[in-house]
């Protein structure tokens, strides 16, 4: 039996998981890069073929951040399970305006990760924009053993974008945004394992 492992996000709420179709053949739906459904078909190997479905490592670990303004955007937010995109309805993280804001969340032990998906605010996304992710066994990103994984050109408004990150170790990951006078929100941030779709 060939094991065929799947990552399946809809962009609907509440609706994720292996899609598996056919009693011969798997169809994957994934999304890609850019975000859009994209279908990847798997040739006849064995008359019994499943999906299983990447585990989330960030979900409720402990997470931090540079600050926070209010009572409402605690780093713990991105991490809670919720890919809700409303920071009004108390789903999303929030820094206070600062030079080079962070967020981090503490995976407990270290992982090959292959990918990293982040879900963003409905609202004031274009804040995101030019946001790094990093991944290493240190806390800080200057250490020479991180690793970026990806630059965020642009994830609008509400969606939620994967981010490939070619296996890379790490215990750590973090997302940092350069610059001075930025704030920076995040509404979900996934972490999987092993190598990417």
């Amino acid at each position: 039996m060939k094991h065929v492992t799947v990552l399946s996000i809809q962009k609907k709420r509440n609706q994720e998981g292996d899609k598996c179709l056919s009693e011969h053949c798997i169809l994957c739906l994934t999304l890609n890069i850019q975000g859009e459904q994209s279908v990847k078909s798997c040739n006849i190997y064995s008359k019994v073929w499943f999906c299983q479905l990447l585990y989330n490592l960030a979900l409720k670990k402990t997470a931090v951040q540079s600050s926070t303004s209010g009572t409402v955007g605690i780093a713990g937010k991105a991490v809670d399970g919720n890919r809700d995109a409303s920071y009004q309805r108390g789903s999303c993280t929030l820094t206070s305006e600062q030079s080079d804001p962070w967020w981090r969340v503490d995976l407990v032990n270290v992982y090959t990760i292959g990918t990293v998906m982040i879900t963003n605010r409905d609202e004031l996304g274009n804040r995101l924009d030019g946001a790094e992710i990093w991944i290493g066994n240190s806390t800080k990103i200057s250490d020479p053993e991180s690793n970026r994984c990806a630059v965020i050109s642009l994830i609008p408004s509400g969606q939620a974008f994967y981010f490939p990150c070619n296996s890379v170790k790490g215990r750590y990951v973090t997302v940092f945004l350069p610059g001075s006078a930025k704030v920076l929100s995040l509404c979900e941030v996934e972490v999987y394992y092993g190598k990417h779709l």
